[in-house]
């Protein structure tokens, strides 16, 4: 039993490296005895990262010849193998002798406390208890140690024994029975003896499964024209707009500007579109024919199937279409009549495949790739992820009045999704399952959530007493595969952090073992001076409204068609893992955001602070060599560049032993996690829009728009100092304006009879200067500057 959450030490929040026994360690043993038959250790690299768990499995086939009860007349079999304390059942057939299962049982064998492996054979009655037809007994030490990939065993018939006694009853069972480990074949499907309290429409819901998402195309429908656009009020010519719809997806081009027959739009509608294909574009042409009132004149139904797919921005051939009038046809039954009078509409159709839909954000995007498979790059690397265990994971939900957790690990790179098994009721799950992607562009990101499942049939209520039964987040981990080098094993304990209204809470740790390797040095270095995405979005790019739009639907689209799964990938976890709220407003974010901001100026600022405390000359040995550096570079000024590049590469060499040993993790401090105000927590969990009461509303609007002054203050102080900047030459005060043309006339002939050298070093030892030839007050020409006019003057 986990104890209840204690005040966390900020240590932690923080990254731990572990050392786990990674790899498969197979004992020695005898020719068949304990370990099985290996004599030796033995490692495979399919498994490699990822501890090893030693199960036995008993595969059940198939039964014949089976006796039938003397009372009834037939036999209603099922299977049940018995390991100590722990049994699973088949399926039972009735009225079948030659019953067929296959059906595979998975005990663990670091829980089996029984020498023996008892495969019993019952018939199912209905009144009294379940008769005992026959069993087969194997011995633990007799079981056989299966290696991948050596093929799998080959099931045997063994003679059913009686229940009591040596003697031989009627039938044969086809069974196989082996020691093996996580990587056997027969791992997923197999039913597990740690969920055995799991039953019917659960046991789907615990199984590990691989996922692919849906093939992602965006559809771009170019309205340019209709003709003979006739609406119902002939004396009145239409005023007419073409509404589009995909599935959910609805947009609407502008209403045309001029009332007539045939109007033009030439607009660009941009919808996502899922492979297989299942929606149809329903277009329709709507008259405004007053200002509360739009009639439809027109609507045709289009399968996606029929539009080109452009690999590059080649024109695609337009094509007229006609639109049947709602009603008409139907009614009058004159459909030669409907169709030469009928609305035609002139559209541009195509499947875009040069560019990546977009369904995640582009900080953790985990592909690039175009969705066309044609113009997709060879892999540079290998990624390989080892779902270790988790540890310290608290209570999510009341079971019978006791606290638990059935965790399980979702992983999404690229395109393929996975989910580990369901471990049942247990704070350190141990998961080691291990996966592989391929890698496209190393500037990517994979991301792991941990999550509760809550559906597995048993009556659970969630601990937050809340009744929806959504699979509970316990946490959420990235990592940036351009942070890690290759061919190199990073085995580290992850904490699981979670934001809740309360505040920062640690749910547990995440064990994983990471592994990047490359495949071609070359391709990789290549990519780091190729775009981010594929050339079309930067050569006909869409907007940032249009871009937002578009991911929200490709995560809808991606949500849905991975509910359909079986097991199903839930909708709260598609949009946990593809953080579907990110672009929502938060103060904590804008903080976090602000001193990030602020700190990629600190360097600035403290070379600022050591050029003043050099011209104070609060050291004046570094002032002094200072001055030295200073005179070589006026007269040897080619040796400033390749000066300011040694410098950097001295700098990247001096940095190299103090390099990250690890990925990077959630930074608590950087998140304003922490320090955040509770009211400040509320509003980021609030909905949108708000379900608040007006008062604190009210408050929330009022903080804000103090927090918007602020900004519109610096904003305005910058355009400011712009606009000064403007008026140096403007003539907007003349008198200004007039000094400083005059002082650009003696600066210009003053900087033609004078060396450049001697003009850089007078102004570099005026800067340079003793305190004791320094003024206290500002300068004459800052004085000047600030006494720009500029366009605030002017403002309301």
């Amino acid at each position: 039993m986990n104890p209840l959450a204690a005040p966390h030490h900020k240590d932690d929040f923080k990254l731990k490296d572990t050392k786990p026994q990674l790899g498969e360690r197979w004992p020695h043993g005898g020719p068949r005895g304990g370990g099985g038959w290996i004599s030796s250790e033995r490692a495979t690299s399919t498994y490699d990262l990822v501890e090893q768990m030693f199960y036995l499995y008993v595969r059940v086939v198939k039964a014949k010849d089976l006796p039938t009860n003397p009372v009834t007349g037939s036999c209603d079999p099922y299977i049940e193998v018995k390991v100590g304390n722990y049994k699973g059942e088949t399926q039972h057939f009735e009225k079948k002798t030659n019953p067929e299962w296959k059906q595979v049982f998975a005990f663990s064998k670091e829980k089996i406390q029984s020498s023996v492996v008892e495969v019993i054979l019952r018939d199912r009655q209905k009144v009294k208890r379940d008769d005992h037809v026959g069993k087969v007994v194997f011995d633990m030490h007799e079981v056989p140690t299966r290696v991948p990939p050596d093929s799998p065993l080959a099931p045997q018939w063994y003679r059913l024994e009686a229940l009591h006694g040596d003697n031989k009853v009627k039938g044969e069972v086809m069974l196989a029975v082996w020691m093996g480990t996580q990587a056997d074949e027969a791992f997923p499907e197999a039913w597990h003896s740690d969920a055995a309290s799991v039953h019917r429409e659960g046991v789907l819901n615990i199984r590990s499964k691989v996922y692919v998402s849906p093939k992602l195309w965006y559809l771009r429908v170019n309205v340019i024209e209709a003709h003979d656009v006739e609406p119902l009020d002939p004396s009145q010519l239409p005023q007419v707009l073409v509404k589009a719809q995909v599935g959910n997806q609805i947009l609407k081009t502008k209403l045309c500007p001029t009332r007539t027959t045939n109007p033009m739009w030439n607009e660009d509608l941009i919808f996502v579109a899922a492979e297989p294909f299942e929606e149809q574009l329903i277009l329709t042409v709507e008259n405004k024919a007053s200002p509360g009132k739009d009639e439809v004149v027109g609507r045709v139904d289009l399968p996606l199937q029929i539009f080109e797919r452009r690999l590059d921005y080649r024109p695609v051939h337009s094509k007229w279409f006609n639109l049947e009038r709602f009603g008409f046809g139907a009614l009058e039954g004159d459909k030669g009549h409907e169709l030469k009078f009928s609305v035609r509409l002139h559209l541009r159709v195509c499947l875009e495949g040069a560019y990546h839909v977009l369904d995640e954000s582009t900080m953790y995007i985990s592909d690039q790739r175009p969705t066309a498979w044609q113009l997709w790059k060879h892999p540079i690397g290998i990624l390989e992820v080892g779902v270790l265990s988790a540890q310290g994971l608290l209570p999510m939900k009341t079971k019978e009045g006791r606290g638990t957790t059935d965790a399980y690990c979702v992983a999404k790179y690229g395109l393929k999704w996975v989910r580990t098994r369901t471990i049942i009721e247990n704070f350190n799950p141990k998961w080691n399952e291990q996966y592989t992607w391929e890698v496209y562009d190393p500037s990517t990101v994979i991301t792991l959530g941990v999550f509760d499942n809550c559906h597995l049939g048993g009556g659970e209520k969630p601990a937050t007493g809340g009744g929806a039964r959504i699979d509970s987040r316990i946490g959420k981990v990235r990592i940036r595969l351009s942070t890690l080098e290759t061919d190199r094993i990073y085995t580290n304990s992850y904490p699981l952090l979670v934001l809740q209204p309360s505040g920062l809470k640690k749910m547990g740790e995440l064990q994983l073992a990471v592994r990047f390797t490359c495949l071609s040095l070359a391709n990789m270095i290549y990519l780091y001076g190729n775009p981010l995405l594929p050339k079309m979005h930067y050569l006909h790019p869409f907007t940032v409204n249009q871009l937002d739009s578009l991911r929200y639907q490709a995560m809808n689209i991606v949500a849905v068609r991975l509910g359909r799964a079986e097991p199903p990938l839930r909708k709260e976890i598609v949009e946990y893992m593809l953080d579907v709220d990110s672009h929502m407003w938060s103060m904590r974010r804008s903080k976090a955001n602000f001193f990030r901001i602020v700190s990629l100026f600190s360097g600035v600022i403290s070379i600022s602070k050591w050029l003043g405390e050099v011209c104070k000359w609060k050291n004046p040995v570094t002032t002094a060599l200072v001055h030295v550096l200073f005179f070589i570079l006026v007269c040897y000024p080619e040796l400033i560049m390749p000066t300011i590049f040694l410098y950097m590469f001295l700098i990247g060499i001096w940095n190299y032993r103090l390099r990250p040993r690890h990925p990077p993790h959630m930074d608590t401090k950087l998140s304003w996690a922490e320090a955040v105000h509770p009211d400040e927590l509320d509003e980021e969990f609030d909905t949108f829009p708000t379900s608040k009461q007006q008062d604190v509303a009210r408050m929330r609007y009022d903080r804000l728009r103090s927090v918007a002054g602020r900004i519109q203050t610096v904003m305005g102080d910058m355009a400011t100092q712009g606009e000064r900047f403007q008026a140096l030459l403007s003539w907007r005060d003349p008198r200004a304006t007039s000094l400083f043309v005059i002082f650009c006339l003696i600066a210009a002939v003053v900087l033609y009879i004078t060396p450049f050298k001697i003009i850089t070093l007078v102004t570099g030892l005026f800067w340079l200067r003793h305190p004791r030839f320094r003024s206290k007050q500002p300068s004459a020409p800052g004085n000047f500057f600030r006494r720009l006019p500029s366009r605030a003057d002017s403002m309301l």
